[in-house]
């Protein structure tokens, strides 16, 4: 999770100049809006430093529907495609999916209702990173989908965030879609566009790219013999490249790798790691840390109910996790 778009004081006069040239019909309408798109996109520290999750909930619907409403007047304005992108794709892991995955302790079709809106806005913020990259490399995504060997050689260094949010919304909305033979059939795509930010790009975002592959490379199917090597190259690379400071990598090995081979002590101190970071530590990154905390919590408060607790002398399970 990163920086979100914030809706500050100059957003907000840009965006009313924008209405009144709008009501007044007035030529520079065009103008005015790709202002304010580039505002929005030039935008996030105020929510990356956010120290209240739940407030930033309830303000990012506001801020998303604005980014789009915008987009609607500049619709190939690459850096607001790439904002809303990583926005949208933030806002259904941070606050959607996570809220779906504890309902469905108490209540199943509450929790269903939740995955599959958040799998809807991941494809929306799918589909906004391939605007993204066609606005820059016109015909770009339906190449993608027909040669994509060749297609992905057109992305460079400067499109490693178009790259990174298309990869991360696709694959979590293919995690919550495993349903859809279409979608699934779509994981070589994830992997051709996170291997070539990898490859131009590997250290943007303090380590976003060997976090999230992580995860990924534990369910590509072109993933390497050891994929569990990889994966802790990956780990270490992110730590290296984050300082040590950021929660993802921590999160990322307790699900993907400790979690499937039902490794009690490894998922424990993992996820115990990630809840001991500092999250004021690094300010830009705080807001991502302090949500991605609460999940590692969460986890680590129903161990129980992902991994059986361990016997105890007489062969029976062990008092469960409170």
């Amino acid at each position: 999770m990163r920086g979100l778009p914030s809706a500050g004081r100059g957003t907000a006069l840009a965006l009313l100049a924008l209405v009144v040239s709008v009501a007044a019909g007035c030529s520079p309408q065009r103008f005015v809006a790709n202002r304010v798109a580039g505002t929005l996109a030039a935008g996030g520290d105020t929510y990356a430093a956010d120290d209240d999750p739940e407030l930033v909930a309830a303000a990012l619907p506001f801020s998303l529907k604005l980014m789009e409403s915008v987009l609607a007047s500049t619709p190939e304005h690459r850096g607001l495609l790439s904002a809303t992108s990583a926005a949208f794709t933030q806002y259904a892991w941070g606050f959607v999916q996570q809220e779906a995955d504890a309902a469905a302790f108490e209540d199943v079709e509450r929790a269903w209702a939740g995955w599959n809106r958040a799998r809807r806005l991941y494809l929306r913020a799918r589909d906004y990173g391939l605007r993204g990259l066609d606005s820059v490399h016109p015909g770009f995504s339906d190449a993608l989908r027909h040669a994509p060997a060749a297609a992905i050689t057109r992305a460079g260094a400067a499109d490693v965030d178009l790259l990174y949010w298309t990869a991360a919304a696709w694959a979590a909305a293919i995690a919550l879609g495993k349903d859809d033979p279409a979608l699934v059939a779509d994981l070589p795509l994830v992997s051709a566009l996170i291997d070539r930010a990898e490859a131009v790009a590997g250290d943007w975002g303090r380590g976003a790219i060997p976090t999230f592959q992580i995860t990924f490379v534990m369910v590509r199917p072109d993933a390497p013999a050891d994929r569990q090597a990889a994966a802790q190259a990956y780990f270490d690379r992110a730590l290296a490249l984050s300082g040590g400071l950021d929660v993802g990598p921590w999160l990322n090995w307790a699900e993907a790798v400790c979690l499937p081979r039902e490794d009690r002590a490894c998922f424990e101190t993992s996820l115990q790691q990630a809840l001991a970071l500092d999250p004021d530590a690094h300010p830009p990154t705080r807001l991502a840390n302090l949500v991605q905390q609460r999940r590692a919590g969460w986890l680590l408060a129903h161990v129980d109910r992902w991994i059986l607790p361990p016997l105890d002398e007489s062969g029976n399970e062990g008092e469960p996790a409170r």
